[in-house]
């Protein structure tokens, strides 16, 4: 009978383990109307929150599991989601196609510098940043909005208060997908993703909210509409990251007073 007990234990152990064995997919991601290779492909896992790029022959893999759901997207191209099958973990590689955008380039109005020659009066056309920023190690941009801090914390303290808050309604009802800005923010390979794109499309996708719903958090976060309009998206994933985790610190000191 002892021996009965240790042998089901350990096939109900190994069954366990190999349950939890990391499985992967592989692919490759081609031009639908070139069917040509295309290089640096953003792919995200949504359900896991990592990510990869597709090499020079158009290659990638990922970690995956069954019903997770890649999200694949690349400038100038119409992302797609893809559901992970059983069988494409099993059976090897897939070729994922993408379709081109018509894209079309808006009117630019160019403002021209009327210039005398005089240092003093010309530098007084020159249009001036009044945003600070400060520089963060290992990012080759100019850095993220000190913001005040005073006014943030109250405008936090106030979604808390007020339930109708738009803060309230996001960091409340959404607490799911901003739970998800932690694992967004370890993962090097989104961090290196976000870095380089100002398009809001992944975040949007992550977070499952639109393009003017995220800028809103920010703004009301405190920082400026020069810091929206021109941080890329991963300085846009701290700053919404950083206002979340004071909701979060501050909404339970609530509770516990």
């Amino acid at each position: 009978m002892k021996n009965c007990f240790f042998l089901l234990t350990f096939i109900l152990v190994s069954a366990f383990g190999f349950s939890q064995e990391e499985t992967f997919v592989k692919g490759k991601v081609i031009n639908a109307s070139e069917a040509s290779p295309l290089e640096g492909v953003n792919i995200v896992n949504l359900t896991q929150v990592i990510g990869t790029t597709t090499n020079d022959k158009g290659e990638f893999k990922l970690s995956a599991q069954p019903n997770d759901t890649l999200h694949f997207s690349y400038l100038g191209f119409k992302s797609i989601k893809v559901r992970v099958t059983n069988d494409w973990i099993k059976f090897g590689s897939s070729t994922i196609q993408l379709t081109e955008l018509a894209l079309a380039l808006e009117e630019v109005v160019i403002n021209e510098f009327r210039l005398t020659g005089f240092l003093e009066l010309d530098i007084q056309q020159v249009p001036i940043n009044t945003n600070y920023r400060y520089r963060i190690s290992g990012l080759p941009s100019t850095g993220y909005e000190a913001v005040n801090r005073s006014n943030a914390v109250n405008k936090v303290l106030g979604a808390i208060f007020n339930p109708a808050d738009f803060l309230h309604n996001m960091f409340g009802k959404k607490g799911n997908e901003m739970k998800k800005l932690k694992q967004m923010k370890q993962d090097d390979e989104i961090r290196n993703l976000l870095a380089s794109r100002y398009d809001r499309e992944m975040l949007m996708v992550l977070l499952q909210v639109d393009k003017v719903d995220l800028d809103e958090i920010v703004r009301q976060c405190n920082y400026s509409a020069d810091f929206i309009n021109s941080a890329n998206d991963l300085q846009l994933l701290d700053a919404i990251s950083e206002c979340y985790e004071e909701y979060k610190v501050l909404s339970r000191s609530r509770s516990r007073g």
